[in-house]
């Protein structure tokens, strides 16, 4: 079981090499991303073309042969590997008598093995993290101590595999481009600098270098060296046999070999450790242009640079922290507030169960990344958030991949023509929170570009005239910019005009769901349909305060876009003709041309766009099945058939389909309470922590997705998917429904905090599978989510146009022995602490009164209280302010 160490989200885990498929995050802002396991496998790379050392996906974490290790000669007799990774103790992994054992801890963002054989003597403690600096390197640090009761003769050797190249030649070329390696020594290590990075589609002169260094405690450099894998393995060794150390081969120095693979083998002198001694050695694993000063930075300075570390990640995580009667739940929502920025730095590539990107994050992974950074540093996310919008193209769709530097947008990773139709609705969720966390209005009359490539209306035609610099130009050759309200506008409003035959909205590419895939030409996502509904009604409310609160009545508009505010939506064919005519209003480049709008024409607009959207849901999409269940579908299919409700293969239900109709509003209390019993029905399952994603179809269902090709009970067939789980509960809030709000995210933290069901570390997954393993770790929207939700739903802290909302929705058991739950906050420029004070420990209680710094600020019988912002501002005499909610 995971056993916390302290209140800082340390853990320990006794044996954990005892538990398949375990890898924790190494990282830093510069761009290093590297993952390890307990026996130190796993990898390390700065992006897809350059990978330090092999690239591992999750089925390569058994193969711990490419593992970083390190190797100790015992009296010049048996080899012993301090990582676990010999021949002989994989043998004796299963040995109930063994006389090893492991014990692992691990932090933010830091991992150790302690690793101790008592036959041998021999205890091994092993430290890896990456610094917090300008330098993509890795650290390792490996304290030997003798816990036996004789002198114990030893040789170190440290053996890192050193792969040098693209991810991509792990297969296509890999012996080839092992050719363009020059391997060379030096007084600390070993670098390898490829002449070429290679493939087929063309060749580039090589700059970046890859190196292993390292010394002792005492300064001690290496006494040489086994620089390629073939030396280091030997003639029938492996790379957990080696015969470089297994028969203790000569190091060598001062080398220059060419055309070889790469081995970071570097062997330390013999040394004798008499009882209770140890020695320390320092490894370096390093990537850049240039790395001369490498060992002289970090070898000698291990500590140091351990110690701005975990500063560096506390005073991170700590920008928002809990204190309830809970303090497991709290350390573990550490982990969850950290998972947003790993996101940020291995996109969703780059970690072992995320081998399937090459790169980048996707559309919506931006914007939902970017819900935690708005709770943590609102007011710098302004650029961010305007640097995103570029991405939108002029029809309303937008590029699918951002590259690592701001404002960079690849049409798509793979080249495919299409678009996800739930793409365009999550930008206005983010910004409106940002609006809600800072008062900034005037963000949505900042000007911005457009994207622009080769696809048209929404992918159904191409541009054949070549475009630069992915910009759209007006038809004078400028680069035509618009606000970000227009973006908005456009974003949701094309997509409310297209719409099939049952009247929602056109599934084309996939929506959330990517598997839902095969549906394109009829396919309809009544699920984002509704929340287009509620983005809509949230539009025409941003007019009403644009109107109120900046004193604006009009704003400028594309041209373009008065086709889309005038156009008739009474049916299915008067939605398609006014989108045809939007589309055929412009082509390689737009009129430049802009048009005033009344906001309060404008607003009442919107407002019917979302009451007409929402009404042919409730009347249309409402389902009894024949056990009297009733829920709304969510989905046609590719043939125009409905996909919910009975069906000769079983119940056919999806969760989607639920979690945004009752967000949106769109399903009624009463409706709500059925769709709750529906869930509970079909959808939840104990083993798995929570609600699946979906009732078992039975079938393989062209007609649908890829999904169905999927086992049942994994990915996005069934699966416990936390995303949506999390999504549910926090829909289940927003319509307080606080009981059935917090049952879901207490249960998938219950099941994930039980180790022996769950097999992860600390954090939530992208989803549980059919045996209740957690899967694809750390990179998931589930983590923004949860921390969405534990803020701005349970605990109720949120703004509203800058002002603090305080709406608690806290259970008795959530305070602590005396009556307390605490959250911390930053708020108006001000670290915000706020308590939440029930000393009955009720569950339906009101707000009494509001202290500020010990001072009464509202005294009030209301369940939502709205701080007005200058109270905070106005505070001179601290950064810090202490809130009191006193509830009855």
């Amino acid at each position: 079981m995971i056993e916390w160490i302290n209140d800082k989200g340390g853990f320990k885990l006794k044996n954990p090499d005892m538990t398949s498929y375990l890898y924790f995050p190494l990282a830093n802002e510069a761009g290093m991303m590297s993952s390890i396991t307990p026996n130190l496998a796993g990898d390390s790379k700065i992006g897809q073309n350059s990978f330090i050392m092999p690239p591992a996906s999750s089925e390569d974490l058994h193969n711990s042969c490419w593992s970083r290790n390190f190797w100790l000669l015992i009296n010049n007799k048996l080899a012993w590997s301090a990582s676990g990774n010999s021949a002989l103790q994989k043998a004796d992994k299963y040995n109930e008598n063994k006389a090893e054992s492991s014990v692992l801890e691990a932090g933010f963002l830091w991992h150790r093995v302690t690793r101790i054989n008592t036959e041998l003597g021999i205890e091994a403690k092993i430290t890896n993290f990456v610094p917090q600096s300008d330098d993509t390197v890795e650290l390792m640090n490996v304290i030997i101590k003798n816990i036996s009761d004789k002198n114990l003769t030893l040789t170190a050797t440290a053996a890192i595999p050193i792969y040098g190249r693209s991810a991509d030649n792990i297969r296509d070329h890999r012996h080839v481009t092992s050719l363009l390696n020059k391997i060379t020594t030096n007084e600390y290590g070993i670098e390898v600098k490829p002449t070429m990075s290679f493939d087929e589609s063309g060749h580039k002169l090589n700059n970046i270098s890859y190196g292993v260094y390292g010394a002792d405690w005492y300064g001690n450099k290496p006494i040489g060296f086994y620089p390629t894998v073939e030396y280091f393995t030997g003639e029938g060794g492996s790379f957990d046999w080696p015969c470089a150390v297994v028969k203790n081969y000569k190091p060598l120095t001062n080398v220059s070999i060419d055309g070889y693979e790469a081995m970071g083998g570097l062997k330390f002198k013999e040394i004798v450790l008499g009882t209770g001694e140890q020695i320390e050695y320092t490894v370096c694993i390093a990537c850049g242009t240039d790395l001369k000063d490498i060992p002289s930075k970090y070898i000698f300075k291990f500590k140091e640079h351990f110690e701005n570390n975990e500063c560096f990640w506390n005073e991170l995580l700590s920008r928002i922290t809990f204190t309830d009667g809970n303090q497991e739940f709290n350390n573990w929502m550490k982990w969850v507030s950290l998972q947003p920025i790993l996101r940020r730095i291995y996109g969703c590539s780059f970690l072992p169960h995320h081998d399937y990107g090459r790169g980048g994050r996707g559309w919506r992974d931006l914007w939902q990344d970017c819900l935690s950074l708005l709770l943590t540093e609102p007011e710098s996310t302004r650029e961010i958030i305007i640097s995103n919008f570029a991405g939108v193209r002029m029809d309303g769709s937008n590029a699918t991949i951002i590259g690592k530097e701001l404002g960079e947008f690849i049409a798509d990773r793979n080249n495919i023509p299409r678009v996800w139709m739930d793409h365009g609705a999550w930008p206005l969720p983010t910004t409106k929170l940002y609006i809600n966390q800072t008062g900034d209005l005037d963000m949505l009359l900042h000007e911005q570009t457009y994207f622009k490539d080769k696809l048209m209306r929404r992918s159904k035609s191409i541009d054949n005239i070549p475009q630069e610099d992915n910009v759209q130009l007006d038809k004078y050759g400028r680069i035509y910019k618009g606000t970000i309200f227009e973006h908005l506008l456009l974003q949701n409003l094309t997509p409310f005009y297209n719409v099939g035959k049952n009247g929602s909205i056109l599934l084309e590419g996939a929506d959330w769901n990517d598997a839902f895939d095969m549906a394109v030409e009829n396919g309809e996502s009544v699920a984002f349909t509704s929340f287009y509904s509620n983005n809509l009604a949230e539009l025409s409310q941003l007019s009403d305060s644009l109107m109120k609160e900046k004193g604006i009545n009009e704003v400028d508009l594309a041209s373009e876009v008065n086709v889309l505010l005038y156009g008739e939506f009474d049916n299915f064919e008067q939605k398609r003709n006014t989108l045809k005519k939007f589309y055929e209003g412009f082509g390689h480049t737009v009129s430049g041309e802009k048009v005033k709008i009344k906001l309060s024409f404008l607003s009442e607009k919107l407002k019917k766009m979302s009451i007409q959207l929402k009404r042919q849901i409730r009347d249309n999409e409402w389902i009894t099945d024949k056990n009297g269940y009733e829920w709304f579908n969510g989905y046609y299919d590719n043939s125009g058939s409905r996909v919910e409700g009975d069906n000769p293969n079983g119940t056919r239900m999806t969760l989607t389909g639920q979690v945004f109709a009752i967000s949106s509003g769109t399903a009624t209390e009463e409706q709500t309470k059925k769709i709750i019993a529906s869930a509970k029905k079909y959808l939840y399952d104990e083993k798995v922590g929570g609600y699946r994603l979906n009732t078992d179809f039975k079938e393989l269902y062209p007609q649908m997705g890829r999904c169905f090709g999927f086992a049942y009970g994994h990915k996005e067939n069934g699966a416990m998917f936390s995303h949506m789980a999390v999504m549910f509960a926090n829909s289940l809030y927003k319509r307080h429904f606080k009981k059935e709000g917090f049952e879901i995210i207490n249960g998938i933290y219950k099941h994930i905090s039980d180790f022996n069901k769950s097999k992860i570390y600390p954090g939530i997954p992208e989803y549980i599978n059919e045996h209740g393993r957690g899967m694809y770790h750390y990179l998931t929207g589930s983590a923004s989510w949860t921390l969405l939700t534990v803020v701005t739903s349970m605990y109720g802290v949120y703004g509203e146009l800058g002002n603090l909302v305080i709406e608690p929705q806290l259970m008795p058991q959530q305070f602590n022995k005396e009556g307390r739950a605490s959250i911390s906050i930053n708020f108006a420029g001000k670290r915000i602490d706020i308590s939440f004070i029930n000393e009955e420990f009720k569950e339906d209680y009101k707000i009494q009164s509001i202290r500020i710094n010990g001072k009464i600020l509202y005294s009030s019988k209301s369940k939502t209280v709205i701080i007005d912002r200058k109270h905070l501002v106005e505070v001179k005499e601290s950064n810090n302010i202490e809130l009191s909610v006193y509830l009855y």
